[in-house]
């Protein structure tokens, strides 16, 4: 009996614990978990293994890999490749050369023209009482010229095709410098079109030329697709699509820019490989660009647009003024540049042109940013212009009545 109440008591006594209570499964955010996983995969194999086409930057929008790029930290330092290093050596060589000028020092004038030149009376005026300070040289690539100025007669290089857009425009270029440069006495080269005309006097021209150390070579960064558009991948890794530059033709160059040039075949050779424009389909493709944002691999690259912008921006940056002092309208916005007749020839036309003093480029991207900045000469903002062009040839009776006395302009 005791024992049956010892154990009663033990019972009554005994704490009671509660069971375990059924909680609902948590709800964890995994959809959360898994995005994030994949946004940061995302992005460490966009930054270990980057897109090998401009097309993958506009798969998520229209700024893409640029956007991408700010974003992430810099990859590191690129080595050189063998080439790049002997190009450089090279050109660091030539730059370093110091220039021998002398009061026998000439400006070499180099015509770039498809038959005889339309204004080679009122370049004979230009040049007349200046002999011993300038040289002539004419490429004429389609016809056999005819020369009506003393100045010119004997002057023409032999020539080769030219075809608009393709490499064949900077092979001429090319040419004409090799030819300019064999008279030690040049030294500054200005490559000029048969619709170009001087707007200042020889003297004017001539201390503007040689009284500075830089070149006049057109330079600027368009991000749209008649700009880093036509940019080739296949131009890797000596050229990246950041380097990648636009500008007009027609330089104006001293003569260590000259030879390093006609040193240059590593750049050289990426744009005669990858930097190709279809006549016939130009502006079809032209079309195309506007729809298809990424470009089309470098199969719309005008190669004189792009070549020496290019191979300056990474070869001397510093050395080069960035604007072209031959002037031409693009005001209209079309696809070609202002062109002008006998009647639009006025004192108050030339006066307009002589007056700008501010290099203007317009991106070719949907924002049509316009980038300005002063023309310095030796920084001092100066008119940016000796020469215009797009001078029909009905012009020149005009022209030299407006330019009778070139020493007074």
């Amino acid at each position: 009996m005791k024992t049956g109440q010892a154990w009663r008591v033990g019972m009554g006594d005994m704490q009671i614990l509660p069971g375990p209570r059924h909680r609902p499964p948590m709800k964890r955010p995994t959809w959360i978990i898994v995005l994030v996983s994949l946004v940061t995969v995302f992005l460490i194999c966009a930054y270990m293994y980057p897109p090998q086409s401009s097309a993958a930057c506009y798969v998520f929008s229209s700024r893409g890999c640029e956007a991408i790029s700010n974003w992430l930290p810099p990859a590191p330092a690129r080595e050189l490749t063998d080439e790049e290093l002997a190009s450089r050596a090279v050109i660091r060589d030539i730059l370093n050369t110091p220039p021998t000028k002398s009061e026998k020092s000439k400006i070499a004038f180099m015509f770039l023209t498809p038959g005889s030149l339309p204004f080679e009376k009122l370049w004979e005026k230009f040049f007349h009482g200046h002999e011993g300070k300038f040289s002539v040289y004419v490429h004429a690539s389609k016809e056999k010229t005819v020369h009506l100025s003393r100045y010119f007669v004997n002057r023409d290089i032999h020539s080769d095709q030219v075809i608009w857009g393709k490499i064949s425009m900077v092979d001429a270029e090319r040419r004409l410098l090799a030819h300019a440069l064999k008279d030690p006495a040049n030294q500054h080269f200005v490559l000029l079109s048969d619709s170009c005309v001087p707007l200042h006097n020889f003297d004017y021209i001539y201390n503007y030329l040689m009284h500075t150390n830089i070149s006049f070579v057109d330079c600027f960064q368009d991000p749209g697709p008649h700009g880093n558009g036509r940019y080739s991948e296949h131009m890797l890794p000596e050229i990246e699509k950041k380097d990648f530059r636009k500008g007009a033709q027609w330089f104006s160059m001293k003569r260590q820019h000259a030879v390093i040039v006609m040193a240059d075949t590593l750049y050289y050779s990426k744009f005669r490989d990858y930097c190709k424009a279809s006549v016939t389909k130009c502006y079809f493709i032209s079309i195309l660009h506007l729809i298809l944002k990424p470009g089309l691999e470098g199969r719309n690259c005008i190669a004189d647009e792009h070549y020496l912008p290019t191979f300056f921006h990474i070869a001397d940056p510093g050395g080069i003024a960035n604007w072209s002092i031959t002037h031409v309208d693009w005001s209209e916005r079309k696809w070609h540049p202002k062109s002008y007749k006998a009647r639009d020839i006025t004192k108050q036309l030339v006066k307009n042109i002589t007056s700008i003093d501010v290099s203007v480029h317009v991106t070719s991207d949907e924002k049509k940013e316009v980038q300005m900045w002063p023309c310095l000469w030796n920084g001092e903002q100066r008119p940016c212009y000796l020469f215009a062009r797009k001078f029909y040839p009905e012009a020149l009776d005009n022209l030299l009545m407006l330019f009778s006395n070139y020493t007074t302009i």
